[in-house]
């Protein structure tokens, strides 16, 4: 698929990867509607997309609710008509060890909640987009089609991650089932698992754990969002790329 050609739904596109997605999207001229809880986070992506030869439209979107990602979706297609590519980038940490003694020797569980909020965001609220996307889609008869899952390296576990580890692990699974399962439709269903990255979420990460994380990349630092965006545009613009992630992770395995 050519750039110019993209018409891309982007989740989590106010700030990080998201954000940077969007805007080089619209760089290559794609037309491209970012989703995102931050309203303000989006009115600002709309400003720099201003005189780009694509356009940005900024929708507020929670992919936790079923029934706002229906609505979403729907906007979506009106905004920039027969829509062909979803970027699932929304996702939180909420970082916690399963059973742990704090300094008073209390034992400490990680909260039902705590766990749960990050599957539902991170792995339900993809499961939700690519769903409706994909029903749009196959009844518009768009072809060809494409989903992109954006995973992470600590998909094969990490401590203190659990929650974010497995709703990752789950996404990788689902990228390969939805690519075996949408292919007869015309779609490509790809991810990318990316190591530590320069983005707003790191500052969930206590300093002395970025820097132990940060020690273990053989390149010697976190990535930028650009670096992340670069295996994107290898997956749109490879149309024999599917059913599996791409790790861009400076080396890294955590």
């Amino acid at each position: 698929m050519q750039l110019k050609n993209v018409k891309a739904i982007v989740t989590g596109a106010a700030s990080g990867i998201g954000r940077c997605i969007t805007l080089e999207l619209a760089r290559a001229g794609a037309q491209v509607v970012g989703g995102d809880l931050d309203v303000d986070g989006l009115k600002a992506l709309e400003a720099e997309g201003i005189g780009l030869p694509g356009n940005i439209y900024g929708l507020q979107l929670d992919v936790a609710n079923e029934s706002i990602v229906k609505e979403f979706i729907l906007l979506a297609f009106e905004k920039i008509g027969d829509a062909n590519t979803l970027v699932n980038n929304a996702g939180i940490l909420r970082d916690g060890l399963l059973v742990t003694r704090d300094e008073e020797g209390w034992l400490r569980k990680l909260p039902t909640a705590q766990w749960k909020r990050v599957i539902d965001v991170n792995l339900t609220g993809a499961f939700f987009m690519s769903r409706e996307f994909a029903a749009i889609a196959i009844e518009k008869n768009i072809s060809p089609a494409l989903i992109v899952n954006i995973s992470s390296v600590t998909r094969s576990g990490n401590p203190g991650q659990s929650n974010y580890s497995a709703s990752k692990a789950g996404l990788d699974a689902d990228t390969r089932t939805w690519a075996l399962e949408l292919a007869s439709f015309g779609f490509r269903v790809a991810g990318i698992a990316p190591g530590l990255t320069n983005t707003p979420i790191l500052s969930r990460v206590s300093p002395e754990a970025l820097a132990e994380m940060t020690a273990k990349i053989p390149i010697g630092r976190i990535a930028e969002p650009y670096e992340i965006w670069q295996a994107m545009r290898f997956i749109i613009e490879c149309d024999y790329f599917t059913g599996s992630v791409i790790e861009v992770d400076g080396g890294a395995r955590f």
